[in-house]
């Protein structure tokens, strides 16, 4: 079935795009949702103009993103966590704590371009790829610390603390 995109579907298409879905994920999903329109001669001629405006938008919001993503670059996350003697979480380090962390760095990243293939459970440094856009990813190191070990960035901070209050 042939539909015509109203909105930007991520790993589907753009706005204004017409691709070709399945009967049952247009009718149960894309239609119910505005997400899409049937493919109709008159509902392409009426999103022609605005898909012109939303091209130059798109280009727009994918260089922003892409300067988040050289600023993000290399970036790393410190994360304590519970764990047994053994490294092994007591809990899961997930997409959402990751993004969490590197945000009260100062980064603008959301929960969803984190990708993870599966929680993190293990004490060490993992690298993690974050996806803003199809074309426009960034690698960050996550390292997951045992909870009441110092921090790198805490360990730095100690000695000046020392250092101004004699």
């Amino acid at each position: 079935m042939k539909v015509l995109l109203c909105n930007d579907v991520r790993k589907l298409g753009w706005f204004g795009d017409i691709v070709e879905v399945n009967q049952g994920y247009a009718r149960n999903y894309l239609l119910p949702q505005g997400l899409a329109k049937i493919a109709t001669k008159d509902n392409i001629k009426s999103l022609a103009k605005e898909k012109a405006v939303r091209a130059e938008q798109r280009i727009k919001e994918v260089n922003r993103l892409a300067e988040i993503a050289k600023k993000v670059e290399g970036a790393e996350a410190v994360l304590a966590a519970k764990a047994n003697e053994q490294g092994v979480l007591f809990g899961s380090i997930t997409a959402g704590n990751i993004a969490a962390n590197l945000r009260e760095q100062g980064f603008e990243v959301a929960d969803e371009i984190v990708e993870l293939p599966h929680h993190i459970k293990q004490i060490g440094t993992h690298t993690v790829i974050l996806s803003f856009t199809d074309d426009v990813t960034a690698t960050v190191k996550v390292t997951i610390v045992p909870e009441g070990a110092p921090i790198a960035s805490e360990q730095k901070e100690a000695p000046q603390e020392i250092k101004e209050s004699e």
